[in-house]
């Protein structure tokens, strides 16, 4: 029986990241666009779970050039909670799949808020993987240079800042600064996709925070979107999701999934595939 390692080793593979598993798992890209998938001597159900939620970011024609992004909230629509109370809203199991999306990808994107609140190391330190390059949008050039990113050395970050403040990290030795103009006083999506697609990072995920997935997905610049929603009613905190401008009635496929008391949507913004297991 195929399990939840050896799933994820076929995963890897797929993406050239790995050696292929010996455990077979059989392909089908059927015509309704789904990812259909067979374990000829059947797979455990965090094995399933998995590869219905990896597959369709590695197959098919969006894969090469794909846009993720991951919100971990409470059923109340919050990213972050008040000073005091625990700072992660979703379980363990949502933090292993958050190292997977890492894994899978070339760059994880995140603001400057969540670099300066929580120093995240960004890796892949909770499951087998490759680190990608890590990625913060700092457009004025304001976050502390004690920060993990650029001091740890765990794996190449890149600074993202807008050109009149990109002297401000002169003497930062610890990441590529990127200078990119600001439309008004924010940087462009399409700017930063571009310029992380010239270094050959065509495989993003933008993991947070609110403000900055918020973004993403107000530019129509997203293919998928995962949202965990834990079982907890925070109160006052940071919002999810803020759209500004006008958005679709809904995404055109979304299926759920349990990962221990959390439930995930998995949103397809692009019509494009669906994992999904054959008997």
């Amino acid at each position: 029986m195929l399990s939840e390692a050896e799933a994820w080793r076929f995963v890897r593979s797929l993406l050239g990241r790995t050696a292929q598993s010996a455990a077979c798992v059989e392909l089908v890209d059927a015509r309704d666009g789904v990812i259909a998938w067979r374990a000829p001597f059947g797979a455990t159900p965090e094995a399933e779970r998995l590869l219905d939620l990896c597959l369709p970011l590695c197959v098919g024609a969006l894969a090469r050039d794909l846009v993720v992004a991951h919100l971990g909230q409470s059923l109340d629509g919050r990213v972050a909670v008040p000073p005091g109370l625990p700072r992660l809203i979703t379980g363990a199991e949502d933090l292993r799949h958050t190292h997977r999306l890492r894994a899978l990808s070339d760059a994880v994107v995140v603001g400057a808020t969540t670099v300066a609140v929580d120093d995240p190391q960004l890796t892949t330190r909770l499951v087998p993987g490759e680190h990608p390059v890590r990625v913060v949008l700092d457009p004025h050039a304001r976050l502390p240079r004690d920060r993990a990113l650029f001091t740890d050395g765990q794996a190449a970050s890149l600074v993202v800042v807008g050109r009149r403040s990109a002297a401000a990290y002169a003497d930062v030795a610890g990441a590529e600064v990127v200078p990119l103009r600001l439309h008004g006083d924010t940087l462009s999506v399409d700017d930063v996709l571009a310029a992380l697609r010239e270094r050959g990072l065509r495989r993003i995920f933008v993991e947070g925070g609110g403000v900055t997935v918020s973004r993403f997905l107000d530019a129509g610049a997203l293919d998928r979107l995962h949202v965990a929603v834990a079982s907890r009613i925070v109160g006052t905190g940071v919002p999810a999701l803020q759209i500004r401008g006008a958005m679709f009635g809904g995404a055109a496929s979304a299926r759920s999934y349990l990962l221990g008391t959390d439930v995930l949507f998995d949103c397809d913004l692009r019509g494009g595939s669906a994992g999904r297991g054959l008997a």
